[in-house]
């Protein structure tokens, strides 16, 4: 239902089926007769919609999409899926639609919905830039959902709480659904390590009490499908030369031994084809314009196929900083027309449609691109799209990426460039935060340590020029007897060798079979055996331990151990601890333990579970154990309760964790 007040109203759309090599891929359109014309516009476009529309896009997704799916595999017999992935927000409201399912078919109350449906869900989040994240006007979210809209096993209240930034710094009148997409998943994680930790501190508000460290938000980084992206005559070389990779996936690092001739051939020609198409764009693009012919002639000679080329090719949010490579414009200048070492630049962008700061960039680089004694060596391909992309990702020598440290999540361009045999040339953020190992193309350093923003890409924009004249043009240009770049090759080779098996979608796609499908496949089904038992009883317990919770206590903590104690030694820890009324079973009572920094903050610290509690006086329960002395220098360690259930994913998931009071517990002394 959409709209609002008293009327209850539809949504319909039509179910398009596109066979994705062996997978189905179900699309819905909303441009169907028995929509009037808003809700027919809800499909119209993919950006740029605000508000009303773009919640009911996101309602279309989620719900409509949910009971797409039911619908074909009732019409075909598939199986019906026990995982769902959302990706980023926008799907979020499936798990709505699957806890409506349950109450209504099954059952179940709403708590016991939550649980089932968390336990299937997997949720990851994809940018660490705050206008990626879409947040509604609370009021919006209780106008499409109660009311007559409303569905009585789903209230609209449970809704809004879902999507409550009720954490330190959250806006009480925002609904946000990653918030949402992350309180309805059991299993959450970022699109790179670095994105990983970035979300932990982000959306650390979630799992309060618990440092970033151990907020349950893991990473699988994100990898390219090499049959789109890589070059036909590189997929032919690796086929004559390691036919292993192609068969196997295996035999990678065999490339080191290869010559590299035949290599660096197929590196020209695909030079060549790019720098061909670009005059090709070019010329259309100002004839598009209405220049004459005669204005145009400079393109037959624009791009040289034997200079070293670098390429730029993305979306243009600002955090990509396009313009950073022409800060100093002089400087470039020089870089590009440098008599023995040219370099030239192939650049292709496109904005989003709201995005009036990215549309500037791109007018400002198209300004310094058509200026004319560069023109020949640097130039602005309109039109990004993925055509043009597969061409740049071939045929650049040097891929370039230079977003501000850590807005990039993970960005795949540059993985699908090293697969190609390009060398990269990165901030390091995203994927490159990873795998850049000092030998497979070269890191720009990053001043993220500088408060203003100007000093910053003053700074990143000279390191940048300095990396490409002293150490990339002087690598390409540097040709033995036979003319090859010797040491270009052995880091192309080395880069294919390395990150070769790690770039491919197919590594990734076995990481969340692996990590997240297959756990959260077994989750789901835990909950699901015997009518729901699992989930029910989950959902009881859980509700147990949150109304105990407020009285759980660490009471008393002590350690002997001598003044100076010497590595390996061991700490005896008693504690005592009021339970609350839980069970013994029902928690986990932990010392927390390590190195500590200069403001007595644990430091990487290790757990050790403290089990075999003894009654004690008034219902308390007291627990000793031997914390092993590791490692030299200051130590020290703190104790916790948190809730323990074989069905939760993480200590961390109730966000619940009880600690002594203050100074008292924590204990530091110094290891010999």
């Amino acid at each position: 239902g959409h709209g609002g007040g008293t009327q209850r109203l539809g949504l319909h759309a039509q179910v398009w089926i596109a066979q994705v090599g062996r997978v189905p891929q179900l699309l819905l359109d909303s441009d169907v007769e028995e929509n009037d014309q808003p809700a027919r516009d809800v499909t119209d476009r993919l950006y740029g919609g605000g508000g009303d529309h773009r919640l009911l896009q996101e309602m279309l997704l989620g719900i409509g999409g949910v009971r797409a799916i039911r619908a074909y595999c009732r019409i075909t017999g598939h199986p019906a899926p026990e995982v769902f992935h959302t990706n980023e927000g926008h799907a979020g409201f499936l798990g709505l639609e699957r806890i409506r399912e349950l109450a209504a078919e099954d059952g179940l109350t709403f708590d016991e919905a939550l649980e089932a449906v968390r336990a299937g869900t997997v949720f990851t989040t994809h940018t660490p830039v705050p206008a990626g994240i879409d947040r509604f006007p609370r009021d919006l979210i209780g106008r499409y959902f109660g009311g007559a809209n409303a569905e009585e096993e789903v209230p609209v209240e449970r809704i809004l709480a879902l999507g409550a930034e009720d954490y330190p710094g959250g806006d009480r009148t925002v609904f946000n659904m990653a918030v949402m997409g992350m309180r309805l998943a059991q299993r959450v994680n970022g699109v790179s390590e670095l994105h990983g930790r970035v979300s932990r501190e982000m959306f650390g508000g979630l799992w309060g009490g618990f440092d970033v460290a151990e907020v349950p938000v893991g990473s699988i980084t994100n990898g390219v499908h090499a049959g789109t992206w890589v070059a036909r005559e590189i997929l032919e070389l690796a086929a004559r030369e390691l036919p292993s990779i192609v068969e196997s996936g295996r035999g990678w690092e065999e490339i080191r031994a290869r010559p590299g001739t035949e290599l660096w051939r197929i590196r020209g020609a695909l030079r060549r084809r790019l720098v061909l198409e670009a005059r090709r764009r070019l010329r259309e693009s100002w004839r598009g314009r209405g220049a004459s012919e005669a204005e145009i002639s400079w393109i037959d000679d624009a791009l040289d196929p034997d200079v070293l080329t670098i390429g730029f090719a993305r979306r243009v949010p600002s955090y990509k900083r396009l313009t950073l490579m022409t800060s100093d414009p002089d400087r470039l200048r020089g870089i590009l027309l440098n008599p023995d070492r040219p370099v030239q630049i192939v650049i292709a962008g496109k904005a989003h449609p709201a995005d009036e700061g990215g549309k500037r960039l791109i007018q400002d680089i198209v300004r310094f691109t058509e200026s004319q004694d560069v023109r020949h060596r640097i130039v602005f391909l309109p039109d990004y799209d993925m055509a043009l992309g597969q061409l740049m990702v071939q045929g650049c020598d040097v891929w370039m990426n230079n977003p501000l440290r850590p807005l990039e999540a993970c960005g795949t361009s540059g993985m699908k460039a090293a697969l190609n045999g390009a060398l990269n040339l990165s901030i390091l953020d995203g994927w490159w935060d990873e795998w850049y190992d000092g030998r497979n193309g070269w890191a720009i350093p990053s001043a993220d340590g500088l408060s203003g923003p100007g000093r910053r890409d003053e700074l990143e924009a000279a390191a940048l020029y300095e990396l490409i004249e002293d150490h990339v043009a002087v690598t390409f240009y540097d040709r033995d007897a036979d003319g090859l770049p010797r040491r270009w090759l052995e880091m192309v080779k080395h880069t294919i060798a390395t990150l070769g098996p790690k770039v491919l979608a197919s590594r990734m796609l076995r990481d969340y079979v692996e990590d997240l499908y297959a756990p959260a496949a077994a989750s789901a089904r835990a909950m699901a055996a015997d009518e729901f038992a699992g989930a029910r009883a989950l959902a009881a317990w859980k509700w147990r331990v949150r109304k105990a919770w407020p009285a759980v206590a660490v009471e008393h903590v002590e350690s002997n151990g001598s003044e100076s104690p010497q590595v390996g030694a061991h700490l005896s820890v008693r504690v005592v601890v009021d339970l609350g009324g839980l069970a013994p079973d029902d928690v986990a009572v932990e010392v927390v333990y390590g190195g500590v920094d200069e403001s007595d903050m644990l430091v990487d610290p290790s757990y050790l579970q403290l089990r075999d509690g003894e009654p004690a006086e008034k219902g308390r329960v007291r627990y000793t154990g031997e914390v092993p002395l590791g490692r030299s220098g200051a130590f020290g360690y703190n104790v916790r309760v948190v809730p323990s259930h074989p069905m939760l994913s993480s200590r961390a998931e109730m966000g619940l964790v009880a600690m002594p009071p203050a100074p008292q517990g924590m204990t530091n002394g110094d290891l010999r």
